[in-house]
């Protein structure tokens, strides 16, 4: 176990490759040792299911620079960004706007942790990408609206709906 651990935690800085063949003779060398291990059998036949439902997606991280190593990493990113809007606005839970807006708040807010951006800098993204951004977010909070009315009077949207499509249909 303490090998998987050392081989996984990638002290020895190994690309994808290397560390995946490290791992492989260790698996494979705790399969073939298996039967000899008694009340452990068990545990490591879950050790060699886990591992091996987990295989194709384990190394992943060895290619791609700065890509943290386990979910801890990025589940800790979005718990500070919660805990700073919980803060920010001084309710116990997020709030609503996470759901719409989030995207754009969680990018902003890991993205200036790296490093600090200049009002020049920030002038310099292109007008008609952040209308884009800007009309998606939109359309967003239209439809979430759209969906609270339907949920708090489903006759009388649907009614609405109705009328409008008929005066569509309606000659000019």
């Amino acid at each position: 176990m303490h090998q998987i651990a050392a081989i996984l935690k990638n002290e020895a800085e190994l690309d994808g490759g290397h560390g995946r063949q490290r791992l492989q003779g260790v698996v494979g060398a705790i399969s073939r040792w298996k039967a000899t291990t008694g009340a452990l059998e068990s545990d490591i036949d879950h050790l060699l299911k886990v591992t091996r439902s987990y295989w194709p997606g384990l190394f992943h991280c060895y290619h791609i620079d700065g890509l943290p190593r386990t979910n801890n990493d990025l589940e800790h990113a979005f718990g500070q960004w919660r805990h700073h809007q919980r803060r920010c606005t001084g309710r116990k839970v997020a709030p609503a706007t996470s759901v719409i807006r989030g995207r754009v708040q969680l990018v902003s807010a890991l993205a200036t942790r790296q490093r600090t951006y200049s009002a020049a800098q920030l002038a310099e993204v292109p007008y008609d990408r952040l209308k884009q951004m800007q009309q998606l977010l939109e359309t967003q909070q239209q439809q979430r609206l759209q969906r609270r009315r339907f949920r708090r009077a489903p006759l009388t949207f649907l009614a609405e709906l109705e009328q409008k499509f008929i005066q569509l249909t309606l000659p000019p």
